[in-house]
């Protein structure tokens, strides 16, 4: 568990946080939101001390961050920038193991370990000895993403670690993570400008302004019930939508036959779907129109969300 205790910040004179509080639960991936500016970055820096708090603390397992040895605190925290950093100098291999290296790991081990890795990420055992410039940038970050993961840490930081590459690497990565969290369960603080990958990739989402905490709770609720207008206009164009009927039809369900009559839910709009999924602990439902029964998968849902945002931009 990470918990921000009214946080407090300023640079050469400019306040950038203002008594910002949150907790991040074991095994969530939460993402701070905002503008550029937000405070957001300087939040994430405070985790692995690059930043000092003027005001609160920061705690990781009911323990002050500050009072970790800080060595120790950085080796068991993983990192994915959104440059990959990896080490010129060095393969891949080398580049993965370069924490477990730190840790006294003998080199065996290191290179079964980044071989194992590689694999979950999709790159075959040939890139083991590759040199980071001969790889494309979707997968450099694709390597980042494995360093991340190789020493276990408790925590991952994840700071704009997709905002350079283009909509499909994009996309691929982001599945990539989704993939690995759901099998892993770590703890990942993911910083985004973007309210597309925020609402794709959280668990939970704060949303920031000028160092303001605007509000904190997940995906569906925060567009469901905006805590005001910016965070409202931040996320805004997701009411905008075809007939209902029409888009269950052609985009969101799937029509099946034989429902059983007490399975299937009368709906008549996408705010009404939106918000059975935020009470309901689903991945589906089935919903009953007036020409027929439709199974609705909650991945669609948001995925129908996001390409609608990225229209409206």
């Amino acid at each position: 568990m990470i918990e921000y205790e009214h946080i407090a910040k300023s640079f050469v004179g400019k306040t950038v946080l203002q008594d910002v509080s949150f907790t991040v639960n074991k095994g969530e991936l939460f993402v701070l939101v905002g503008p550029s500016g937000s405070g957001k970055t300087t939040l994430l820096k405070m985790f692995n001390r690059l930043v000092v708090p003027d005001d609160g603390n920061v705690y990781f397992n009911h323990k002050k961050i500050k009072d970790y040895d800080l060595q120790d605190l950085r080796l068991h925290t993983g990192y994915v920038l959104q440059d990959s950093s990896l080490f010129p100098n060095l393969n891949i291999e080398d580049n993965i193991g370069i924490q477990l290296e730190q840790q006294g790991m003998d080199r065996k081990q290191r290179h079964e370990i980044a071989r194992q890795l590689l694999t979950k990420v999709d790159l075959d055992e040939s890139y083991a000895k590759r040199m980071p410039n001969e790889l494309s940038g979707g997968e450099q970050q694709r390597v980042g993403i494995v360093r991340a993961l190789a020493a276990q840490p408790g925590v991952i930081l994840m700071d704009e670690s997709f905002s350079a590459l283009d909509p499909v690497v994009r996309k691929q990565l982001q599945d990539l993570v989704l993939k690995i969290h759901h099998a892993t369960a770590t703890t990942i603080l993911f910083v985004t400008h973007d309210m597309r990958e925020a609402l794709r990739m959280g668990d939970k989402i704060a949303v920031l302004k000028d160092g303001v905490l605007q509000q904190v709770g997940a995906p569906n609720d925060i567009i469901l019930h905006p805590a005001n207008a910016f965070v409202k206009n931040f996320f805004k164009g997701h009411g905008i939508q075809p007939d209902f009927d029409r888009l269950v039809c052609d985009v969101l369900g799937q029509r099946i036959t034989n429902a059983d009559a007490g399975s299937a839910v009368a709906m008549t709009s996408l705010t009404q779907l939106l918000a059975y999924f935020r009470d309901h602990d689903t991945d589906a439902v089935v919903c009953r129109l007036g020409s027929g029964d439709f199974r609705i998968q909650r991945d669609n849902v948001w995925n129908y969300l996001i390409r609608k945002e990225h229209e409206n931009a």
